[in-house]
């Protein structure tokens, strides 16, 4: 059964162990605990960005929430947002092109590569909405998934970065991108970092 036919848009690997899926309503308060536990656990985030970290439900209802979890359990190790065909999630995105924000691996799950598969996934979610590219932002100091997109094939889209100020702190906010046609090209690694977009 292919992706996009599998039910609630699920997809499962039995190789990695991991089924990538849509949230669910229940699920809310558990990807919005994980999330925040993959921010705070390596930075420092201001309270208007802990506050968009957390709202999960008003996420899902304009976007799409996806959540890796352990095949066998069930346990939720990790969480992406990606906007609903047609639409975008950030200012960064043109026509022809899929955003995705608030990519984030649980703690307890870094090493088995949900960061990469949860990348992976919404590549594969540009391809199937016929997108020639993924584009993303990142904050300067989350080196661990500026590694991870580094070895799946992202490139810096230099001339989209921005200043922002977020908590009274001014910084640059970073872009990725890779052409959805490359990313089959980019060598697969499992994910040993600690991710948080």
């Amino acid at each position: 059964m292919s992706e996009s036919q599998q039910p609630h848009g699920a997809a499962s690997d039995p190789t990695d162990g991991l089924a990538v899926r849509l949230v669910r309503p229940d699920e809310y308060d558990e990807v919005a605990a994980l999330s925040l536990r993959a921010y705070e656990l390596e930075y420092e985030i201001s309270a208007e960005y802990r506050a968009s970290i957390l709202a999960v439900a008003e996420r899902a209802a304009e976007h799409e929430v996806w959540v890796a979890a352990d095949a066998a359990s069930g346990a939720l190790l990790g969480a992406v947002a990606t906007p609903r065909p047609g639409r975008t999630i950030s200012p960064l995105a043109r026509p022809g092109e899929l955003d995705f924000r608030l990519l984030a691996v649980d703690p307890s799950a870094r090493g088995r590569g949900v960061g990469a598969r949860l990348t992976r996934h919404v590549i594969e979610l540009a391809r199937q909405r016929r997108l020639d590219r993924v584009v993303m932002n990142s904050g300067p100091q989350m080196v661990g998934a500026h590694a991870l997109y580094a070895k799946l094939g992202f490139t810096r889209l230099h001339d989209r970065e921005r200043e922002i100020v977020d908590g009274g702190r001014r910084f640059r906010l970073l872009a990725f991108t890779i052409d959805v046609d490359a990313a089959d090209e980019a060598p697969s690694h499992d994910d040993e970092l600690g991710i948080a977009s």
